[in-house]
């Protein structure tokens, strides 16, 4: 183990949903790489691997929705993290509705926005997508889903 591996070790980030919606086609997925990168004008990244089918969706998406799960919606977060999109409509299982450029909200989020991308930065085995907010919703309070509630979830598209 290097000394960065002890480092992140000891992060506990709060997970998030990620949606991409291009025509028909839809794919989200559970992410723990995301965070606020400016505060004027308002920006967010999330990181998204390029392994994972939401990726490729999200590549020609215009907009994407980011939704914050609380911790007793471990059962969304395992749908969304647990099973690729190559082989699961995860769509079919779950309440959502199209918002802002077509993007695909699920209804049982406890807070979501949509945002315009603005940028698409390659870091290795991710790729940021920065996100201008456009459209913003809540629903419910309660302790956010954090790594550390995900742990059991084994990835859909597993990372060598």
């Amino acid at each position: 183990m290097t000394d960065a591996d002890t480092f992140m070790e000891r992060l506990d980030p709060e997970m998030c949903v990620v949606t991409a919606a291009v025509g028909e086609e839809r794919s989200g997925c559970l992410v723990g790489f995301s965070a606020q990168c400016s505060m004027r004008p308002v920006r967010y990244v999330v990181w998204l691997s390029k392994v994972n089918h939401t990726y490729e969706v999200a590549r020609a998406a215009d907009v994407l929705a980011v939704h914050l799960l609380t911790r007793d919606q471990h059962a969304l977060a395992a749908l969304f993290g647990g099973e690729t999109g190559d082989e699961t409509d995860k769509f079919r299982q779950v309440g959502w509705r199209t918002a802002h450029g077509g993007a695909a909200v699920l209804q049982d989020a406890a807070a979501w926005f949509v945002g315009t991308v603005t940028g698409r930065f390659d870091a290795g085995d991710h790729v940021g997508f920065v996100l201008e907010p456009v459209e913003c919703g809540a629903r419910a309070d309660g302790p956010l889903l954090r790594l550390r509630d995900a742990l059991d979830i084994s990835p859909g598209h597993p990372v060598d």
